[in-house]
């Protein structure tokens, strides 16, 4: 009985190790990988696969996995102080946007990538800022963050990394420098708010010129009109009384050609006329045809003649 039971025991023992291997192969064999992650395999040291996310196995204890993040990373470049083309010592500092895109590069062609790219990024930020005024330094920001993103992206392929952008934290220059360019800039600013004004005391002043322009051409538009409606309304009076005129000379002459009472105040119109014309001076006496009743008028005509005569006889 005692040597059943140690067999009995043995089996159970044997069995419980078998599944502690089981489990402890099982462990060591499953990997999972994640979305932002690629997995790469080596084989008793030599490269062997690069696995995407998801389940894999492998085999233990002779396969080794490394992952490698494929995320966007960032790389801080410290503050350094870097002299301009005008030799001006100025400190900058910036930060570097990068992600992996050959695992395989990343883990094998550099040994610590991130102090390499910040190495890099230095130095070659100090070549860039060297290569410019410090004015331009100042206000090429954007220019600056593309010439390195370039440098950095054509620099870092090899090792398989994208540098996605690079930015500028700050450029600041020494303490009297910054003070000269903020004495500077009031200056600029005051001079500018003298030109903004002069320009609207000069814009005000043209357009009090046009209001004034506008006003003496309407008032003289005014009175043009007026002239031209109290000219038109004299014509229209001058129109009207030589119409009415036109028409009492018809009505006298047809009271003329057809007689009637008209005919004894043209005899009387006619004799008040034939004295003017024979006051002594008249050589010539005009006789009007149309007048009927000629016995009468030659009689006034005969008296009107002989006062005349008597008045110089008096004379002498």
């Amino acid at each position: 009985m005692e040597l059943e039971d140690i067999m009995s025991n043995g089996v159970v023992l044997l069995g419980i190790i078998i599944i502690v291997v089981i489990l402890i192969y099982a462990i060591r064999a499953i990997r999972i990988i994640r979305p932002n992650e690629k997995g790469v395999v080596e084989r008793l040291g030599k490269y062997l696969r690069t696995w995407e996310p998801g389940l894999h196995l492998l085999v233990p204890f002779i396969d080794r996995v490394t992952k490698v993040d494929m995320r966007e990373n960032v790389v801080d470049v410290p503050p350094q102080e870097v002299i301009t083309k005008d030799n001006v010592a100025v400190t900058v500092d910036a930060v570097v946007y990068y992600e992996a895109t050959d695992p395989f590069k990343l883990l094998y062609n550099v040994t610590n990538f991130y102090m390499a790219a910040t190495k890099l990024a230095q130095t070659n930020l100090r070549n860039v800022i060297g290569e410019m005024q410090l004015d331009e330094s100042l206000t090429s920001r954007e220019k600056i963050n593309v010439t390195l993103r370039n440098i950095l992206d054509e620099a870092t392929d090899k090792w398989g990394v994208r540098v996605v952008r690079v930015e500028l934290q700050r450029i600041e220059p020494p303490a009297d420098v910054t003070q000269a360019m903020h004495r500077q800039m009031k200056a600029e600013r005051e001079r500018r708010a003298l030109v903004l004004e002069a320009d609207g005391d000069r814009a005000a002043a043209i357009a009090r010129a046009e209001g004034t322009k506008q006003s003496a051409i309407l008032e003289a538009e005014g009175r043009a009109t007026a002239i031209k409606e109290i000219a038109d309304a004299e014509r229209q009076q001058k129109i009207l009384l030589a119409e009415g005129e036109s028409q009492a000379i018809k009505n006298v002459f047809s009271a003329i050609h057809e007689g009637g009472p008209t005919d004894d105040l043209l005899a009387v119109r006619y004799i008040d006329a034939l004295k003017y014309v024979a006051n002594g001076n008249a050589t010539k006496i005009f006789m009007p045809l149309e007048l009927q009743g000629l016995g009468n008028v030659v009689a006034s005509v005969g008296e009107i003649f002989q006062t005349s005569q008597e008045k110089p006889a008096a004379k002498e």
